[in-house]
């Protein structure tokens, strides 16, 4: 188990500035609704639906999405949906995985190629990028939930494999297969979890400086956007000038 870390892999900016509340909330119906459509539409009994119902009351999404969204799963227009991940390059040579939901293959794979080409990327190959990454589940919870040693006894106990603390969020990373059972046993001794998911891991990170670090912004800006992306991962560090750069 590795301690504080302080660039850990994250979900890009995810639900972060209220313009992008409507395609975040858009977001989040689609997961519940592919949710319910491969498993039980009861989240009792299907873990995956129970996971992405949470995410979206952490951001806050009405009860009322919630239920259309679950009730849309027994639609015939949800079986179109595919979920395809693409992997390219950024600027400086850092790795992007991005995974889209989406009822036309095509105008995805046209959207995220042309993004990458106007935005100083490239799209790769299948396995291009992923090498770079674990799959992982992870689980977060606010700062409020204890302290640093707190989470990573709890973390520990319930079999997870790295915990992670800023000045932000508590982070709990679990091996794919584990995240249901590490959940519900944090959940047995920290509470509910402000968000769970699995994502892409970065296994190192890739430095990032200067014009680059703009450009990239944009280009993960741009891929977040898009109406078929749901998530946007990469593997790039940055120094403290230019994180306060984009700060201000």
């Amino acid at each position: 188990m590795a301690g504080h870390s302080k660039f850990k892999n994250i979900q890009f900016r995810k639900g972060a500035q209220d313009k992008k509340r409507s395609k975040l909330f858009s977001k989040l119906s689609r997961d519940i609704t592919l949710a319910a459509k491969t498993g039980s539409p009861d989240p009792n009994s299907n873990a995956r639906l129970r996971l992405a119902i949470q995410n979206a009351r952490a951001e806050s999404m009405p009860k009322d999405n919630i239920d259309r969204a679950i009730k849309k799963a027994a639609g015939a227009d949800t079986d179109n949906f595919e979920e395809i991940r693409y992997e390219g390059f950024g600027p400086g040579g850092v790795g992007l995985i991005v995974e889209v939901l989406t009822d036309n293959r095509n105008r995805a794979a046209a959207n995220v190629r042309s993004i990458f080409t106007k935005n100083g990327g490239n799209l790769g190959e299948s396995g291009s990028v992923a090498f770079m990454f674990d799959r992982m589940g992870q689980i977060t919870y606010p700062l409020t939930a204890g302290s640093e040693d707190a989470i990573m006894e709890a973390a520990i106990e319930a079999g997870a494999e790295d915990a992670e603390t800023d000045e932000e969020l508590h982070t709990i990373f679990t091996a794919f297969e584990d995240l249901g059972s590490v959940v519900e046993a944090l959940e047995a001794s920290l509470g509910p979890a402000r968000s769970t998911g699995v994502i892409w891991r970065p296994k190192s990170q890739t430095p990032v400086a200067g014009d680059d670090v703009q450009t990239l912004m944009k280009l993960m800006d741009a891929l977040d956007d898009d109406d078929d992306v749901q998530n946007v991962f990469a593997n790039f560090e940055m120094s403290d000038e230019d994180m306060a750069r984009l700060a201000g």
